[in-house]
């Protein structure tokens, strides 16, 4: 008679057979690969440009305006001292320009747009100096982080001077970002914080009349 023991261990062959199968079977299929995925390319939530106007404060109001613009920030950037006074940058030597920041969505607003909004408040013309404002630290510069804004704001320039509504030269400079830094904190939104001033201010320079006699009346 064939005992529940015996009858277990001539099982064991059999088994071990089914599973070497199972095993050279599962060897031998190929490898599902993982579809390929391509990531969408996404232009950054934030990016920023640096332009020298003249007056900070000035530079502030068009582009805080402007939808897309996140913020803006008054500052120094261009010279060779490092976290400069006011003070030192109006008295002269230190190379830096008055420049405002700007930290945009570029999802919302391009560079483009930017640049066309910076030309519109400057006087390009201008050597050393905007509007009753005079001295290298007041000259306008437009100050590419990248090579995508070199290209842009070189393009631009060149677009301008090609165009034949100046008579001079423009003087605005396209040149490589230096490190920005944040002017002290009484400097900015000024035109919010102190508005009867800001105007005043304003006013006596004369900017807004050398806009429109640059650009013509504003838009709007």
């Amino acid at each position: 008679m064939t005992t529940p023991r015996l009858l277990r261990a001539r099982a064991w062959p059999l088994l071990a057979a089914v599973l070497l199968l199972a095993s050279v079977t599962a060897c031998a299929r190929p490898a599902q690969e993982p579809a390929a995925t391509t990531a969408p390319a996404t232009k950054p939530a934030q990016a920023r440009a640096i332009f020298g106007g003249g007056c900070f404060w000035c530079m502030e109001p068009p582009f805080d305006e402007l939808p897309g613009v996140i913020s803006t920030t008054s500052g120094y950037t261009g010279g060779l001292t490092s976290n400069p006074t006011y003070e030192q940058v109006s008295a002269g030597g230190t190379g830096h320009v008055e420049v405002v920041q700007v930290v945009y969505d570029p999802s919302r607003v391009s560079y483009a747009q930017l640049l066309e909004v910076f030309w519109r408040n400057i006087d390009p013309v201008a050597v050393n100096r905007q509007f009753c404002d005079v001295g290298e630290h007041y000259r306008s510069a437009i100050f590419a982080l990248d090579d995508e804004q070199m290209r842009l704001a070189q393009a631009s320039k060149r677009a301008w001077e090609q165009s034949g509504r100046f008579d001079r030269p423009i003087a605005t400079e396209v040149i490589k970002a230096s490190p920005f830094y944040a002017a002290e904190d009484y400097h900015q939104d000024y035109y919010r914080k102190n508005p009867v001033r800001y105007k005043f201010y304003r006013f006596n320079c004369g900017r807004d009349q050398r806009l429109r006699d640059v650009w013509g009346p504003p838009a709007g």
